[in-house]
């Protein structure tokens, strides 16, 4: 990692961030994301993160026409890592959230959607990959690794990606 950017990422650079209010990163949320619904292809959702989803294309993308969203990292169905948002900025992923009594997650976390149905499955190169993000992203931040959650725990009742079977352990740093 340096610069904020995780190495093994392709950087496509998102405009849909800004400052963070501190410094402070304490938090790594795992989202879940397929544009249509479905269609397992990282580039409509790239599209959609940097603002530039042909909202002609396909039926359901007219939904989304006015959304400005974000996050920092984006991992497809064979492992590929994209990066849209330096993880010292404030991407627009979490919307509406809270975690241990404070709302606002953007403010404080790093936010990583893979690519996949909201409550998965997702595939064994993802899971690779989430592990080795997780891993260098607590140690670089100093993030408790029971701090990486999804954000159906930020955004109860609104939301249910990763969804209830995620398996945590394969992406969780063990204590050192």
């Amino acid at each position: 990692m340096q610069n904020h950017r995780f190495s093994n990422a392709l950087w496509i650079p998102s405009p849909h961030f800004d400052e963070r209010p501190t410094d402070e990163i304490s938090l790594i949320v795992i989202h879940a994301i397929s544009l249509p619904p479905e269609l397992l292809n990282p580039l409509p959702v790239m599209a959609f993160f940097q603002g530039t989803l042909n909202h002609e294309s396909d039926p359901y993308f007219d939904t989304l026409r006015d959304m400005r969203v974000s996050t920092h990292l984006v991992v497809g169905r064979h492992g590929d890592v994209y990066q849209a948002v330096e993880f010292d900025k404030r991407a627009w992923h979490a919307g509406r959230s809270e975690f241990g009594g404070r709302a606002s997650c953007n403010d404080f976390s790093i936010g990583i959607e893979l690519v996949g149905p909201e409550e998965g499955p997702f595939t064994d190169a993802q899971y690779h990959s989430l592990n080795t993000i997780c891993s260098e992203l607590c140690g670089a931040y100093e993030v408790d690794a029971e701090r990486i959650v999804g954000h159906r725990d930020i955004a109860p009742g609104r939301k249910v990606d990763p969804g209830a079977d995620f398996e945590y352990f394969r992406i969780r740093p063990s204590a050192k």
